[in-house]
C-alpha cells in the first residue's frame, strides 16, 4: 500500500457496505460517524488535455465542478467517465475507487477543502472500507494539484 512504503500515518475504517446501497460515500459517512464534508469521493472524468483520463477528489457532501476540475488541468471541458472504462483504467469497481494505488497515475485534483481538515477520509479501494490520513499525504502521494472543484448539491 502507498502510505504504508511512504510511511504515512494513517488508520483503516473498515464498515458494514450495504450491496443495494447507491451513494457509497455518503453510506461510509454515516456508518462511520464522520460529517459528509470529512469524507472524500473518487470521481474519474474525460478532460480535454493530454493525459484524457483524470482523477477528481470531492466531498461527499457536494458535487463536481466539471468546469472547474477542468481549468484546475489546464482544460475547458470536462465530463464524467463511463463506468466501465473507469474501472479497467484504475483496476478498481465503481463505489470502491481509491484515489492510491490505481493502475496507472492519472493526474489528481483534491478539493481545496480538503485542506481544512487534520485528517481526511477516502476509499481503500473496496465497498466498506475507508482510509483515514492528514490531506497532505493523500495530495503528496497523488502528486495532485488543490482546487475549488467542489460545489454544494
Amino acid at each position: 500500500m502507498a502510505l504504508t512504503k511512504a510511511k504515512a500515518e494513517f488508520t483503516l475504517h473498515p464498515y458494514d457496505h450495504d450491496p443495494g446501497a447507491q451513494a457509497y460515500g455518503e453510506e461510509a459517512a454515516d456508518a462511520l460517524g464522520v460529517p459528509y464534508e470529512r469524507i472524500f469521493k473518487t470521481l474519474v472524468v474525460e478532460v480535454e488535455v493530454e493525459a484524457g483520463l483524470a482523477v477528481a477528489v470531492v466531498p461527499v457532501s457536494g458535487k463536481l465542478d466539471l468546469k472547474a476540475m477542468a481549468a484546475a488541468l489546464g482544460g475547458k471541458r470536462a465530463a464524467m467517465a463511463e463506468a466501465a472504462k473507469v474501472e479497467r483504467v484504475t483496476g478498481y469497481v465503481v463505489g470502491g475507487i481509491s484515489p492510491l494505488g490505481q493502475r496507472k497515475q492519472l493526474p489528481t485534483v483534491v478539493d481545496s477543502s480538503a485542506l481544512d481538515f487534520e485528517t481526511v477520509y477516502f476509499s481503500a479501494g473496496r465497498r466498506g472500507l475507508q482510509i483515514e490520513t492528514a490531506p497532505a499525504n493523500l495530495i503528496g502521494l497523488t502528486r495532485a494539484v488543490t482546487a475549488r472543484i467542489g460545489k454544494a448539491d
